[in-house]
């Protein structure tokens, strides 16, 4: 064997030798932080027939979050919500009761399930429950939006968020169709200059975390990065087993 062909099968072993750890190492010191979603349903006796969709990306106390909404009332702002420290849920019907003569759920109903307040979604300035639950010049308006914010969450909240205890909520409804908010459910529990339909929880989702390590596969389904780290490190192993049969049978023939 020619000097030239010694050097590029040598060459050959060794990178594929090296490269045997590197997909175990790759995969073992990935962190992409934690991932949730949630699926956002009407919250019963709303009269709401919209939807929607939310994922919070949480490393520390950083989250990013998307949500996206259809069907609400238009022209309107939405307030949002992380909710935390309730049963982790959202409220079901039951816990309906009698607003100015209409049977239905404002945010103090559903707080035993949802908790109270941990994060204000703004789209801009301060996050905090006390100075921006009701911060409606701040939050998202129409019908159909998509929201995307980082921003810092405290501790409490964050350790709600992984121990799967947070909520999404969407406020404002309209109860009796006539397209905006009104009296129709009397005076905001939250604040009473404000219509109760303004702040009555639209959409609710709890927060849940993604599978780990799961990431697409062949044949539609799913694997995990162990899985992935193995079969690739299988087939390097095929490799520098190749190259280092080329290099023996190279040297018996030199």
């Amino acid at each position: 064997m020619n000097k030239k062909m010694a050097t590029s099968v040598a060459a050959l072993a060794a990178i594929a030798s090296g490269m045997v750890l590197a997909p175990i190492a790759v995969a073992d010191g990935a962190s992409h932080g934690d991932e949730l979603h949630a699926t956002l349903t009407p919250v019963p006796t709303s009269k709401v027939t919209g939807s929607g969709t939310a994922e919070v990306e949480l490393k520390g106390n950083q989250a990013t979050v998307t949500i996206k909404t259809q069907g609400l009332l238009a022209n309107a702002p939405h307030a949002q919500h992380f909710h935390i420290d309730g049963k982790g849920i959202c409220p079901p019907a039951s816990a309906a009761k009698m607003h100015n003569g209409h049977l239905s759920l404002n945010t103090t109903d559903g707080l035993p399930s949802y908790g109270k307040i941990g994060a204000s979604l703004t789209t801009s300035g301060d996050t905090g429950a006390d100075h921006s639950a009701l911060a409606v010049e701040r939050f998202p308006m129409g019908s159909s939006y998509t929201y995307k914010r980082t921003f810092t969450v405290n501790d409490d909240t964050a350790r709600s968020l992984r121990a799967e205890n947070a909520v999404v909520v969407v406020h404002g409804i309209d109860f009796n169709g006539n397209g905006k908010y009104d009296n129709v459910l009397g005076a905001s529990d939250l604040d009473p200059k404000l219509p109760a339909e303004a702040t009555d929880p639209a959409l609710c989702g709890p927060l849940k975390m993604a599978p780990t390590g799961a990431v697409a596969g062949g044949m539609g389904g799913t694997q995990g990065t162990d899985a992935m780290a193995l079969s690739g490190a299988g087939g390097l192993l095929a490799a520098a087993g190749g190259a280092l049969y080329l290099r023996r049978r190279a040297g018996r023939q030199s």
